[in-house]
């Protein structure tokens, strides 16, 4: 199964844009939400980060003790890292398993991450969702209730968009200029043809 990758910044509207190909029948995994399901139900990443973290990681139940590992990570790079040595491939692993069970031309894997992490590797093909840093920054203000320096520190912590563009097979432009859906059908045509 061909898995393309689906990338773009905070507020770029790459979900948006995987939602018009589930519009198309191409299935959509998003990497976000998955990592934050298989933190409780991979045996190995629950292994690892109970190790590296301690046991207050987990709940008696077995739920991930956010806040715990949130304070340990928030302001803290190499502990930040660490948590996404172990995240990063069991996400990869899962999506991997979860691509060999759909029955579709190919699949996109939606994810913020994809440059700065190993997850490109596993792709066919990569979309990157460009949209202007400013009106970036609005969507997020407006969707999150965010201010626009909290936007802007979490835009710092992600690639350069221009770096995205030129490494990425594909661009979507998503700057309210140009219409998104024939971009999405031409992308889609074009796959159809390659895999």
């Amino acid at each position: 199964m061909h898995i393309i990758g689906i990338t773009g910044g905070i507020g770029s509207g790459k979900t948006t844009v995987a939602k018009i190909f589930e519009v198309l029948g191409i299935p959509v995994y998003y990497a976000d939400d998955a990592a934050k399901s298989i933190m409780e139900k991979d045996p190995l990443l629950i292994d690892q980060i109970s190790s590296h973290f301690g046991k207050e990681s987990y709940n008696t139940e077995g739920k991930l003790n956010r806040k715990f590992i949130a304070n340990i990570v928030f302001n803290n790079n190499e502990q930040l890292e660490k948590l996404n040595s172990f995240v990063h491939p069991a996400t990869i692993r899962d999506a991997d398993r979860w691509a060999s069970e759909q029955n579709a031309p190919y699949v996109l894997k939606e994810a913020a991450l994809m440059f700065e992490t190993e997850s490109f590797h596993h792709t066919y093909k990569i979309i990157t969702v460009f949209a202007p840093q400013a009106m970036r920054v609005q969507r997020v203000m407006r969707r999150d209730g965010l201010s626009a320096d909290e936007v802007y520190a979490r835009i710092h912590k992600q690639m350069d968009e221009n770096i995205k563009k030129k490494l990425a097979d594909y661009v979507i432009y998503n700057d309210e200029q140009q219409m998104v859906i024939p971009q999405v059908l031409r992308i889609h045509e074009e796959l159809l043809q390659s895999v």
